[in-house]
C-alpha cells in the first residue's frame, strides 16, 4: 500500500471479527522494531495476549467495561518501555524530559506498529484506559518496564467513522 493511502486509510476500530493470527503479528512486531530510538536503544517491549481462554480473562481484569467490549474478537498487544535507556547515557538523563524519552520512543513504536498492521490488512485500537498494574501482574512484567497501552488487533467488523483534523495553521508555526 503507498504511504499515503496507508495513512488515510489507519482507523480507530473498535468492533472486530476475528483477531490478527500469530504469524501476522509476529511479522508486524517485527517491522515495529525497525522505529528509530534513543542511541538505537530499542527500549520498546511487546506482550501478546491471543489465546482465547486467557483473552475473556485479561480483558475483564485489565481493561474498562467499553475497553472490553471495544476489543472483543482482536488479539490483545500490551507495549512497555524499559526505564532508563532512552534519554540517558551511562546513566546520567541527558536533558529534561529524561525517562518522558521512553515513552517518545514507544509512541514511534507503536505508530510503525499500527501502520505495519494496517498494511498487513489487520486493523487496530490503541487503549489508554486500562490498569497497569494488573497487567503487569498477569503477564510478569518486570518492574523496570513502564506499562503504556493496550493495542487490539484484529478484522474490522465495520467500516470506521471518518476523521477531521483541525486546521492545518492551529497547530503548525513556522519561523
Amino acid at each position: 500500500m503507498e504511504f499515503n493511502e496507508l495513512l488515510q486509510k489507519r482507523r480507530s476500530v473498535r468492533a472486530y471479527t476475528e483477531p490478527a493470527p500469530h504469524d501476522a503479528i509476529r511479522d508486524i512486531l517485527i517491522k515495529a522494531q525497525q522505529a528509530p530510538s534513543w542511541a538505537h536503544t530499542q527500549n520498546a517491549r511487546c506482550y501478546v495476549v491471543e489465546s482465547p481462554e486467557m483473552l475473556e480473562d485479561f480483558r475483564n481484569a485489565v481493561l474498562p467495561e467499553f475497553n472490553q467490549k471495544n476489543s472483543a474478537n482482536a488479539a490483545l498487544i500490551v507495549t512497555t518501555f524499559v526505564k532508563g535507556l532512552a534519554g540517558f547515557s551511562r546513566g546520567i538523563q541527558m536533558n529534561e524530559p529524561g525517562e518522558e524519552w521512553g515513552a517518545y520512543d514507544l509512541g514511534l513504536h507503536d505508530a510503525y506498529l499500527i501502520f505495519a498492521a494496517r498494511d498487513a490488512g489487520y486493523d487496530t485500537l490503541i487503549m489508554g484506559a486500562r490498569n497497569g498494574e494488573m497487567i503487569r501482574e498477569m503477564l510478569g512484567i518486570p518492574e523496570n518496564e513502564e506499562v503504556m497501552s493496550v493495542i487490539a488487533i484484529g478484522k474490522q467488523a465495520a467500516e470506521p467513522n471518518e476523521r477531521t483534523h483541525k486546521d492545518p495553521d492551529e497547530v503548525i508555526r513556522f519561523f
